[in-house]
């Protein structure tokens, strides 16, 4: 099994790589900086690439994966975090650089995969249920992640080889939600209070739970049409973790 996941850097892409790492799944894995732990692994291949760089994006993967490979995932995990401003507030420049980290860069590495690959049965985009919250932090992020929907729907119906859909893994307790509870006052910023309250009851999984049943939750959306969008709350948590 050959599995594709970007920004293995991160808390949470770390702990996915992980996952099917001890599966025995060959990793290919890209981030800005290699993993000590990761790179222990012999299934493990790593591309020291920051995907806001574009240009030359699509070369640089194309050398790293090779041709004629067949890849059973794609996780598109990178993210740009969220613009902590009211949206009148957020500069078009700050909007610009989300959408290029979470919907071009995954259009250059979706193309270089159903380009230079044999097959490729499925790839995931991790969205957000922000796209559909007016809360005030959102905004910048909120919008690319609605187009990155809109991208994973365009091409399933374009790619009918392949398996399209976006997944939102919910609130989990990486460093970025506990820096966001911490910084910004719960009357300005209705999610910080959500994560607030929620993490007192002790429900936001930590990213290691969090990436197993999100593995779990990657096989289930196959048996959904193509292009679909899921919050992994709906499948696996009580109706008090939604937004």
């Amino acid at each position: 099994m050959n599995v594709l996941i970007t920004d293995t850097g991160s808390v949470f892409g770390h702990a996915l790589a992980l996952e099917y790492l001890n599966t025995g799944a060959t990793v290919y894995g890209i981030s800005k900086r290699s993993n000590s732990q990761l790179s222990k692994y012999v299934n493990y291949y790593h591309l020291e690439q920051n995907i806001e760089m574009i240009d030359g994006l699509n070369t640089r993967l194309s050398d790293f994966l090779g041709h004629g490979k067949a890849f059973d995932l794609a996780i598109l995990n990178a993210d740009a975090a969220p613009v902590k401003k009211e949206i009148r507030k957020t500069t078009t420049g700050q909007i610009i650089d989300a959408i290029n980290i979470n919907v071009l860069a995954n259009k250059v590495i979706i193309d270089v995969l159903l380009e230079h690959t044999s097959v490729v049965y499925q790839i995931v985009a991790i969205s957000s249920g922000a796209l559909i919250s007016r809360a005030r932090e959102w905004n910048a992020y909120a919008i690319s992640k609605s187009a990155l929907n809109t991208l994973m729907r365009l091409y399933a119906g374009e790619v009918p080889g392949t398996h399209f859909s976006a997944l939102d893994p919910g609130m989990t307790d990486w460093a970025d939600n506990k820096n966001m509870r911490r910084l910004y006052p719960q009357k300005e910023h209705p999610v910080s209070k959500k994560l607030k309250e929620v993490d007192k009851k002790g429900n936001i999984p930590d990213p290691v739970y969090a990436a197993n049943y999100m593995v779990e939750a990657m096989g289930t959306i196959l048996q959904e049409e193509s292009g679909t969008y899921r919050d992994v709350r709906d499948l696996f948590f009580s109706r008090e973790l939604n937004r």
